[in-house]
């Protein structure tokens, strides 16, 4: 089912004048420092702007099936996958969102056929390359997460050319996952600590879980509170083990390249549905 259209106007950001209740405007205000066009009071109307999730981690799944039911090759899905992030990204900005972490290829993606990881890796090239100008227009910076070892070298050139163009933004923060897999991640993380402790930088007893994030890959980010699944699927796929260990899971059937603007605002109205009580009791 296509996602409903949006009202007249709706693209309109609400002068922060016209949101009376003065701690609502506060926290509008603060997610407008990150982003000029957040109107979540707009765009959310029904959900209170203090439950929106300030990272959203989603597994982009089913391009692979999208194309197979259409009677067109796999790649045809990816190809139109590519052109959901934009249209996630763009309403995450206005939902509020700071930001965005995308699985994007996986360390286990290497075992699909060499003509689908070829046109993959293409993808991503002509993805670091052609959302260049517009990321930086937008004022998003980019983050990518994964083991660089495997990667063509002109996607890595195009990934360092973005990511210098980037750094400057002060805006939502785009996290890519590319050859990235969460366990390898602690490994490195652990190997690092490891090197530190033998160096004499470190004392084994001191290291505690602020250590650990601040070695693993996400470093400097604040952890997912929310996490999609596209494509029905029901398991975590080795995606953010440490970091999603309180987020909020949401799955949907759609497929990634029919996930649209209306998706996003359902996953973030059953998250802000939810009590989140990190392993604590509900206050009576």
């Amino acid at each position: 089912m296509c996602p409903a259209a949006a009202p007249p106007g709706f693209d309109e950001v609400t002068p922060l004048d016209q949101i009376a209740d003065a701690r609502i405007r506060e926290i509008v205000s603060r997610m407008r420092r990150i982003n000029p066009k957040a109107d979540p009071t707009r765009r959310l109307p029904d959900v209170p702007v203090e439950r929106i999730p300030r990272h959203v981690a989603i597994i982009m799944d089913g391009n692979g099936r999208w194309a197979s039911e259409r009677g067109f090759p796999r790649i045809f899905g990816h190809r139109n996958g590519a052109a959901a992030i934009r249209r996630t990204i763009d309403e995450a900005g206005r939902l509020g969102i700071e930001c965005i972490t995308l699985f994007s290829f996986s360390s286990e993606n290497w075992k699909r056929p060499a003509d689908e990881v070829g046109e993959l890796m293409w993808l991503y090239l002509q993805y670091m390359s052609g959302e260049r100008e517009h990321l930086v227009r937008e004022n998003i910076r980019l983050k990518q997460i994964g083991r660089r070892d495997g990667l063509p070298k002109e996607a890595l050139a195009a990934l360092d050319e973005t990511v210098r163009a980037t750094a400057r933004c002060t805006g939502p923060t785009l996290c890519l996952a590319v050859n990235y897999g969460s366990r390898a991640e602690m490994v490195d993380a652990v190997r690092s600590l490891a090197r530190e402790a033998r160096d004499g930088r470190i004392e084994p007893e001191t290291i505690d879980e602020a250590m650990i994030s601040a070695h693993l890959d996400t470093a400097g980010l604040p952890d997912p509170d929310l996490l999609i699944r596209t494509a029905g699927e029901m398991r975590i796929s080795n995606f953010l083990l440490w970091q999603i260990s309180y987020a909020e899971l949401w799955v949907t059937p759609a497929y990634w390249p029919d996930f649209g603007a209306e998706h996003l605002r359902e996953a973030v109205r059953a998250y802000a549905e939810r009590e989140r009580r990190f392993g604590g009791l509900a206050p009576k």
